[in-house]
């Protein structure tokens, strides 16, 4: 019964309780009219140092009362800073907007890391000669846009076809694709570019004319700058004399994504398909996905050509090589058994003799070592450092024909390790140059015949599918509503930058998320979303392959120059956005362009924003900043500007450096980290003590920790009273803040398992060695009278988390570990029972009787507790 006899304690009130202080004024905004008890074993009370004097003024009562009241004033002043210094230092914006969220920015922050932080950042390819792959002695052609348009037409060669049906991977639906061709003698089929649609496409017409009788090829390839697109496909079909071109296939790749190109009606395919089936011929027209493509994919004739799967495509295309490696070293000098066979009109001896006795003949063993080629070769493609260099979740024809050929090469010992992992981190890159290679070419064309400039209306629509790559590149794993937004942000700059005397337009209703996710390769997935603090269930959008975010970047920045500016322009756009998952995310982006050329990013993004008014701006600033200093090679010259800004630089300088600081790595030690805080902390009078104390408690997170605590502790016992300030405003927001809100590691590290904690309580814990530490600086705020009410306000926060919502008890641990060392004698658990009086006399959240006892007992041991009933009860 002890226990509840202490709960009883705990709950009666102050007059029937001898063990609890007497009543007395509380400080004008105090929650309880009772007053914590002053003083204890540990030292005196640093706002009580002139107790003694108020009670004997040498000028007599009336002078001392007058003396005593000035002082309560002054003390009741410095409770007030301390308070006003304990709010969140981000939330000084006079907008609408409120303030960072610090939890979801370092998720956001998190997030934005692990998408651009690939070791791709300074990837070596040859550029002169990236639209071949020119990779030691392999020249793969992987630019999809030279394939389709640019090429000529005429008829297909049969040792084309050929190969194509000995190496063709079918996709999913390739039976219903080639029934609907049959049924209908016209396809429009839709795919983006270099999934392999031609190549499919070309399969189907080989497969439906491999009757035909025309002698002017049984497959043609239409060009489509002759004629009028279909309207010319028709004439042609109809232009056969004789029958001669009865029983062709036809392939016509429109490019429907130029301005002022217009698809085909229905009337005009129906036509097609009418004609075609006059001529027993059959016709596959290929349009990329997009918004001007939807209609014909949506008419009776359109279907959606699904991508071949990755890996059959490898492993055929690896077989192709190893048989064409081992052919050429068969046929290089043959044997002279098998020249004497050869004279003798007869099988070589070796041949006979080994089929006589049974054992196996060449031809299975070639077949025997080239299984095991081919199975040495898969077991290389799915190898981790492999498939990370490659960085693609799927790949397409041409690509896996080049990842083939970099297996086989390596296999053959043609290349080295090093120089295959260099091959594959350069099919991304290739990617990449590919999207954004001459995309406005079209707007640069000549005028028309008739004098009259070209139409550049359509800027926006040209734009908006390199638009929502860059925005992909930046923000994805964000909300695909955030990417899309962005997304249209960026097609404005872009449309304004290449065309500035012009008002952009763009349609409202010509957004295509299936089609913008199939250009982009890009995949939507259902996930936690920030929003006002709380996290939300969202449809988010990621690249399909970790190498193609970082790929983007170096692509935009490092080749087209042009495009810096208004990349820039919407980059400090986002830095305005409240939502944490676009800001950081752009602050980590810009911090990975800076990399690439940090004078310009320096600059033109980093110095005006650390410069800026907004503290969300100045947020930006420093999170690209420590981007850079991730980086060894940028290292040095960020901890030169971070130090300069803390010694020299204006408030906003200062300010942003105290926020580059907190992530610790942009000092050369911890130490040096909290002589620049300190620095900041104390300068004009404490002005920006708040975010200084904010980005010491950042700095608790890193191993070092300990080092963080001593100085709390030298800092506390200071002659000045700026660096005591800053000691206790510190030590009152470690007990405030959470951990998710400054923690950079993952789920999965002690501290990262414990997201929803005081960071103080979770250091209790996961560091046992520190309790004594934490527990005697919070005891120095708690018993000093300025600090006194806010340290109280955060220690009822502390106890309140072992009893919060679902699952709150798991905070209990930490404080197991913390309680008893903070409530030491018996001053120090009347504190505590005091508070816990005051916790269950809350008129809005009143703790039990049953939460009091427990947190009792987890401060107070048994044994101790036993003693205490028995003096309180005689």
């Amino acid at each position: 019964m002890a226990d509840e006899a202490v709960a009883e304690r705990a709950a009666e009130p102050a007059s029937q309780n001898p063990q609890s202080p007497q009543k007395s004024q509380k400080p004008q905004g105090s929650r309880s009219p009772e007053a914590p008890p002053r003083g204890g074993a540990r030292g005196g009370d640093r706002g009580d140092e002139h107790a003694q004097g108020e009670a004997e003024s040498p000028d007599g009562p009336e002078a001392g009362d007058d003396e005593a009241a000035e002082r309560a004033k002054e003390r009741e002043r410095a409770a007030d800073r301390i308070k006003d210094l304990t709010r969140d230092p981000l939330a000084e914006e006079d907008g609408e907007d409120g303030p960072t969220d610090l939890a979801a920015a370092a998720r956001a922050r998190r997030a934005g890391r692990k998408l651009l932080t690939s070791g791709r950042d300074f990837t070596s390819f040859d550029r002169s000669r990236i639209g071949h792959a020119h990779i030691g002695d392999i020249n793969v052609s992987l630019d999809a846009r030279r394939s389709g348009v640019a090429m000529r037409g005429g008829p297909v060669p049969e040792e084309e076809l050929r190969r194509l049906r000995r190496a063709h991977v079918e996709p999913a639906g390739y039976v219903r694709l080639r029934r609907a061709l049959e049924s209908r003698r016209l396809l429009v089929l839709g795919g983006a570019p270099g999934t392999g649609r031609t190549s499919t496409a070309l399969a189907l017409l080989d497969e439906v004319t491999r009757d035909g009788t025309g002698d002017g090829g049984r497959v043609r390839r239409v060009d489509p700058h002759q004629g009028e697109g279909v309207r010319g496909l028709v004439g042609e079909v109809n232009g056969g004399e004789g029958g001669e071109r009865r029983g062709t296939g036809y392939l016509l790749e429109l490019a429907l994504d130029r301005p002022g190109t217009l698809p085909p009606d229905e009337m005009d395919l129906d036509q097609l398909a009418s004609t075609l089936a006059e001529g027993d011929a059959y016709a596959v027209v290929v349009v990329s996905v997009g918004s001007a493509a939807n209609p014909l994919l949506a008419g009776r004739y359109g279907m959606v050509c699904p991508p071949a799967p990755s890996r059959e495509l490898v492993t055929v295309r690896l077989r192709e090589r190893l048989e064409e490696a081992r052919g050429g070293a068969e046929g290089a000098g043959p044997s002279a058994g098998t020249r004497g066979g050869a004279e003798r009109g007869g099988p070589s001896a070796g041949t006979r003799d080994g089929a006589e006795r049974g054992g196996p003949s060449t031809g299975d063993r070639s077949g025997a070592e080239g299984a095991r080629s081919l199975e040495h070769a898969a077991r290389l493609a799915e190898d981790p450092e492999v498939t990370e260099a490659v960085g693609l979740d799927d790949l397409r024809p041409a690509e896996a024909e080049l990842l083939a050929s970099l297996l086989a090469e390596h296999l053959l010992g043609s290349l080295t390790r090093e120089e295959l992992l260099a091959g594959c981190r350069s099919i991304a890159a290739v990617q990449a140059h590919e999207w954004f290679a001459g995309v406005d070419r079209a707007l640069a064309a000549p005028p028309s015949g008739d004098g009259r400039t070209p139409v550049r209306s359509a800027t926006a629509a040209l734009f908006h599918p390199v638009a929502f790559r860059i925005a992909l590149a930046v923000l994805g794993g964000g909300s695909h509503s955030a990417v899309s937004a962005a997304a249209h942000l960026l097609t404005w700059e872009l449309s304004v930058q290449s065309d500035p005397d012009s008002t952009p337009s763009r349609p409202l209703f010509c957004d295509d998320p299936e089609s913008d996710r199939a250009l982009s390769r890009a995949r939507s997935d259902d996930g936690a979303i920030d929003v006002a603090g709380a996290e939300v269930t969202g449809r988010l959008i990621f690249y399909r392959g970790s190498a193609l975010p970082a790929a983007v970047l170096a692509e935009i920045w490092d080749r087209h120059f042009p495009v810096r500016a208004p990349v820039v322009r919407w980059l400090r756009l986002l830095a305005d956005d409240p939502r944490p998952q676009v800001s950081v995310r752009a602050a980590v982006a810009a911090g990975e362009l800076s990399v690439r050329d940090f004078e310009y990013g320096f600059g033109e993004l980093v110095r005006p924003l650390a410069e800026a008014s907004s503290p969300r701006r100045r947020v930006f600033a420093a999170t690209a900043l420590d981007q850079v200093a991730g980086h060894a090679s940028h290292r040095r010259a960020v901890r030169k500007v971070v130090d300069d800004w803390s010694r020299y630089g204006t408030a906003s300088l200062r300010w942003t450096a105290a926020m580059t600081l907190g992530h610790g790595r942009a000092a050369d030690s911890v130490d040096a980290a909290l002589d620049a805080l300190a620095r900041i902390g104390v300068r004009d009078q404490g002005r920006q003590l708040a975010v200084a104390s904010l980005n010491v408690v950042r700095l608790l997170t890193l191993p070092e920790c300990a080092t963080v605590l001593r100085r709390l502790g030298q800092w506390a016992e200071h002659r000045r009273e700026e660096y005591q300030d800053l000691a206790l405003v510190t030590i009152v927001r470690l007990a405030t803040t959470g951990v998710d809100e400054v923690l950079d590691d993952e789920p999965g590290t002690p501290l990262g398992d414990r997201g929803d904690w005081p960071l103080l309580l979770a250091l209790a814990a996961t560091r046992p060695e520190l309790t004594g530490t934490l527990a005697d600086l919070l005891w120095t705020a708690l018993n000093t009278a300025r600090s006194r009410d806010v340290a109280f306000d955060a220690l009822e926060t502390l106890l309140r988390s072992a009893s919060r919502g679902e699952g709150g008890d798991r905070t209990r641990p930490g404080l197991a570990a913390l309680l008893p060392a903070l409530t030491s004698d018996e001053h120090d658990r009347q504190q505590l029972e005091w508070l816990l009086r005051r916790m269950m006399r809350d008129q809005d959240r009143p703790l039990t009787t049953e939460q009091a006892s427990a947190l009792w007992r987890l401060a107070v041991p048994a044994r101790q507790r036993r003693s205490d009933e028995e003096e309180s009860h005689g």
